[in-house]
């Protein structure tokens, strides 16, 4: 029987605990854009490496959050953001040397496992099964995180992506089939509830009170709303690198170009999100979608728009001048990541097909031209054009039979 591990009721909203929680995401996301200003390949799997560790553990206390409702407890909140903090302050130097020798690799990874830990408890003492979403409670791509104590740099690095691959793995994999995955952890619970009442009987140990395991059923109007604040920080991380970038120079007509482009470009963002939700694709709220889509596509989506933030902020520093081609892709592959998943997401959910080919495929190619071609451009133009895609996609209205978008 699915119970529901929240009050069900359409008018709430995030806490100011859990607002209070993502003022260290917005430190996060800021420490996590500084690494593609001068981008290499590997600092770019890198940056996705660290951003999915942060992202992880953002969405297992949100979801913690979300079933608990108001028990969430205050403490295990703020332990989640404390290592969202030693993980912020520790990315910079993730693969980079300090003063005094080393980095703060293990650092980061520790920060990493305790809050991955701390969130699955948090979540399982209510006796909560979040089968939507599973790896908010189970860790299954903890053991490379835990091994890489051991083990040197690069390989380091390595088993950071096997236990990143392992983790999606095994929630897409469980995700598809809940009713295994609730069975297991019954029985695994009625184990350790037997276990409990043997030390009693002997008087080892008075037995521990073990909740029956349950089909947590989440809030999806707060599921939405916390998932769109968060891509709210991302879009404000792009304004703080366009106002920062933009002072102590001078404000000729090249920088009031790219900075005007590149703020009208957030705004494109930020209104395609409002108008459509966090997918971006029109109408899909009306048509609901589970967890294990929404969960990755807000990654994706979300890791394109901090590439985006950086690139702003470069193109906004040098609005004269020819973008670095390595900025000018973490610039381009960022929004065309954004635009690609929203497309995808668009397929899977049955979107309109004249949506798909005449505004979401063509949003997607003008990024990846742009990057290809864009070399002889100078900073602004390339804003400039990044733009108008952009606001293609703001341009497209949805049929006037269609329900209204969210």
């Amino acid at each position: 029987m699915t119970e529901v591990g929240a009050t069900e009721t359409a008018d709430r909203h995030a806490s100011w605990l859990e607002l209070f929680f993502d003022l260290v995401v917005v430190v996060a996301v800021a420490q996590l854009a500084h690494r593609l200003l001068h981008p290499t390949w590997p600092d770019v799997a890198l940056f996705v490496m660290l951003y999915y560790a942060i992202w992880s553990i953002w969405t297992s206390f949100t979801i913690y959050a979300n079933v608990r409702a108001d028990k969430t407890r205050t403490r295990a909140m703020l332990i989640g953001m404390s290592g969202i903090a030693v993980m912020a302050a520790a990315a910079p130097d993730v693969a980079h040397a300090v003063p005094g020798g080393g980095n703060h690799d293990h650092w980061f990874a520790a920060a990493y496992v305790v809050c991955r830990l701390s969130g699955s408890r948090s979540i399982q003492s209510s006796g909560a099964v979040v089968t939507s979403w599973p790896a908010a409670q189970l860790g299954a791509g903890l053991a490379p995180w835990i091994i890489s104590f051991w083990v040197p740099a690069p390989r380091t690095y390595w088993l950071w992506a096997l236990g990143i691959l392992l983790d999606l793995l095994f929630t897409l994999q469980h995700a598809r089939h809940p009713e295994r995955l609730l069975q297991g952890l019954k029985a695994q619970a009625d184990r350790f509830k037997a276990r409990a009442l043997r030390r009693g009987v002997d008087g080892r140990r008075p037995p521990r009170e073990i909740p029956a395991p349950y089909e947590a059923v989440l809030h999806t109007a707060h599921l939405g709303e916390r998932l769109g604040l968060f891509v709210i920080i991302v879009l404000g991380e792009a304004v703080m690198q366009i106002v920062v970038d933009a002072s102590g120079q001078d404000w000729g007509t090249p920088l009031k170009l790219a900075a005007a482009g590149a703020f009208a470009l957030v705004v494109c963002l930020w209104w395609v999100t409002l108008q459509y939700g966090v997918t971006a694709v029109p109408e899909a709220s009306e048509r609901g979608l589970p967890a294990s889509v929404a969960l990755p596509a807000h990654f994706v989506m979300t890791a394109g728009l901090v590439a985006a933030a950086a690139g702003l902020g470069a193109a906004v520093a040098h609005p004269a001048a020819h973008l670095h081609p390595g900025i000018r892709w973490v610039l381009c592959a960022g929004l065309a990541v954004y635009f690609a998943a929203s497309a995808v997401i668009g397929v899977a959910t049955g979107a309109r097909r004249l949506w798909i080919w005449a505004w979401a495929l063509p949003a997607t190619a003008v990024p990846v031209l742009l990057g290809l071609l864009g070399g002889p451009l100078p900073a602004w133009a390339v804003v400039a054009v990044l733009l108008v895609a952009a606001l293609w996609r703001v341009a497209y209205r949805p049929p006037a039979t269609a329900p209204s978008p969210a």
